[in-house]
């Protein structure tokens, strides 16, 4: 067993233009935004994101980071579309490929089985197929034994990622990770379906520590799925991370009503450290 901390610059370093970056969370909710921010600041670009997209798309997109998404949806929650990313989208300047949400799920389940594809009803009679002339469909080999058909599904490939960033609540040195809010958001898939996983959470604890104010159940990382470990207080701003803090609305507003250029000089021209005084800066400041 071995310590897998690191800084969230020394986790972005291994990270290479071209590759293919899985980001979990959901929305505006539990993102790596740290490790999104870190990614920011330095020279990768050229990336295939696959995400249940938030501001984690918005803020790669406008940064000119991303050529293809794939995705499900991009939203910031309270807001419906995030405009970072429409904006992009509607320029023209990164490739997308969309699917239903619950094939987004299966082509991880596919990549972490290491298996090419999975068959699935959703996307069935819907445009996903007419938008995305790539995909095929398979006939089941076994009929039905009641009605002797045999079915027809929207063969899903599978998600292989190159590296996966997610954000825990919790998290030990040794990669093992827990989240502590409602929803797990597939991040043991982005994990699972990488060949490199690097953690972000807002506390590292020791392994014992893990299960003695949460269940077991909540312990959804691996260690052997996941990379490398990076403490990050705050890490998700301004996303939610419930229960440890929820989604900074009056921030996000800021954000999206905020050109590119502008929010990074102000927000983003420095370390992590820089951006948490700059968040707190703007706070005193009382801006609605």
């Amino acid at each position: 067993m071995t310590d897998k901390t690191m800084s969230a610059d020394q986790a972005v370093a291994r990270l290479e233009s071209g590759m293919t970056l899985g980001i979990g969370g959901w929305g505006a909710r539990r993102k790596p935004m740290a490790l999104v921010r870190a990614l920011l600041r330095s020279e990768v670009t050229d990336l295939t994101v696959v995400s249940y997209g938030g501001p984690d798309v918005g803020l790669l997109a406008a940064a000119g980071r991303i050529r293809k998404l794939v995705t499900a949806f991009v939203t910031l929650d309270s807001i419906p579309l995030e405009p970072h990313y429409r904006a992009a989208r509607e320029s023209g300047a990164i490739e997308l490929t969309e699917v239903d949400e619950a094939m987004f799920m299966w082509g991880l389940h596919a990549a972490a089985n290491r298996l090419p594809f999975l068959p699935v009803r959703a996307g069935l009679g819907s445009d996903v197929l007419r938008a995305d002339p790539g995909l095929r469909t398979v006939t089941s080999p076994y009929a039905d034994p009641s009605t002797g058909v045999r079915e027809e599904f929207v063969a899903m490939p599978a998600l292989r990622l190159d590296a996966a960033l997610v954000h825990m609540n919790r998290a030990d040195r040794l990669g093992n990770g827990q989240y502590l809010g409602p929803d797990p958001y597939f991040d043991d898939l982005f994990c699972e379906a990488a060949d490199a996983a690097y953690v972000s959470c807002e506390r590292i604890v020791d392994t014992a520590d893990l299960v003695k104010e949460a269940a077991p159940q909540t312990l959804l990382l691996k260690r052997s799925s996941v990379t490398g470990v990076v403490e990050t207080p705050n890490g998700a701003h301004f996303t939610s991370c419930a229960p440890d803090y929820g989604r900074d609305e009056a921030f996000q507003k800021l954000y999206a009503s905020t050109g590119h250029a502008e929010f990074a000089e102000r927000f983003l021209s420095g370390d992590e450290h820089a951006y948490q005084r700059a968040v707190e800066a703007w706070q005193k400041e009382g801006t609605p």
